[in-house]
């Protein structure tokens, strides 16, 4: 009898929230602030909430599914992250080595794979119109090579593109395959990760969200700057470690639910306990580190160590990371809760800081 007054009580306390989110993001559609949104509330065990709302377009032409394909921006990196720590237990690399000892051009620079982990690297940034000259990896190399250090490498955290694609091209060094080869073998395949790559494929272009800017107070059509106008499907650019992926809300839950797992799902682990402890710990010391406040930085991913704002809802050591467009992906070890945002705008004033992500999570963890 206990079990099953347990059992009524979860359900009822799922059908509050579901109620509240869908009430949250209906707010947030009728603002004009998206024109729809793909909500997930994922566990250790599974996923139990998945929510769509809305439109696919800012034109409001096509309603969401909840496989709709979003650019994820900077949730890719993450992935990165997962991919350089997955070498380190392979013993192909350390996170203390030089960057040199895998890319030469960058002799004397200082900067190891940690630095670049952290944000605390200093690596100068590429121009847009070199970015979308590049075709590969390697061929940033030289272009990021050049650039003059912003500050002595551990002195500062500044948060640096330059340093998450190289970390991409170490990955593919050490172990010999094209960075989206590596995600697509080790990490996508087997998590079950169908849509998420960084090239779709047209049968998934019917699928693909197209972004919205907001204009005053209505949304218009917003093209994605990093393709630098090629087509999603273009395969000739360079696979973005720093914020190249397309993926859907069930797709990133998978990936959020290994995390939440300290590193293994389905009794297949992809990274050592060690290995996910340093990455998800705060690794930047005292120095002010993200986007709003309250945050550190661990490996590849924000790490937050007083909550306030947005975060209030969110116990300290909640880990993860935002996209450019509004994706959100935060999972919290403690209250054993992993919430992913599928929103795609371009022009939030602060897309960590955005009233869309406040509203989902808000209501996702009641309070």
């Amino acid at each position: 009898m206990k079990l099953l007054a347990l059992a009524a009580a979860c359900c009822v306390f799922a059908g509050d929230r579901d109620a509240a989110i869908a009430a949250k993001m209906r707010e947030m559609i009728a603002q004009n602030e998206v024109p729809g949104a793909v909500t997930v509330v994922a566990t250790r065990e599974g996923v139990s909430h998945l929510g769509v709302l809305g439109h696919g377009d800012a034109a409001k032409s096509w309603p969401l599914r909840k496989d709709s394909i979003f650019w994820i921006a900077s949730m890719t990196k993450p992935v990165t992250a997962v991919a350089v720590m997955m070498m380190q237990d392979e013993g192909k690399l350390s996170i203390e080595d030089p960057v040199a000892k895998y890319i030469p051009e960058f002799a004397g620079s200082g900067v190891t794979l940690r630095h670049m982990l952290t944000h605390t690297s200093g690596m100068g940034e590429a121009a847009p119109a070199e970015l979308a000259a590049a075709k590969t990896l390697a061929d940033m190399v030289p272009i990021y090579a050049r650039k003059p250090s912003g500050f002595v490498p551990g002195s500062q955290w500044r948060y640096c593109q330059t340093g998450i694609n190289m970390l991409g091209r170490v990955v593919e060094v050490v172990s010999g395959m094209p960075l989206e080869q590596f995600f697509a073998q080790r990490i996508f395949k087997p998590l079950g990760m169908k849509d998420t790559t960084f090239y779709l494929t047209e049968k998934q272009m019917k699928r693909w969200v197209t972004p919205a800017r907001k204009d005053g107070e209505k949304l218009v059509e917003a093209p994605i700057g990093l393709l630098a106008g090629k087509a999603p499907t273009a395969r000739d650019r360079f696979p973005a470690a720093n914020g190249g992926l397309f993926s859907t809300g069930p797709d990133y839950a998978r990936f959020a639910r290994m995390l939440l797992r300290g590193g293994e799902l389905d009794g297949k682990r992809y990274l050592t306990e060690k290995s996910f402890q340093l990455m998800t710990t705060i690794q930047t010391g005292t120095l002010k580190a993200g986007f709003i406040p309250g945050h550190g930085w661990g490996l590849g991913v924000g790490v937050v160590k007083e909550p306030q704002g947005q975060t209030a809802m969110l116990k300290p050591g909640t880990f993860g990371h935002g996209g450019a467009y509004g994706t959100q992906a935060w999972i919290d070890p403690q209250g054993g809760v992993a919430l992913i945002l599928m929103v795609q705008r371009t022009n939030f004033r602060n897309s960590d800081d955005s009233p869309v992500r406040l509203a989902f999570q808000t209501a996702a963890m009641g309070n």
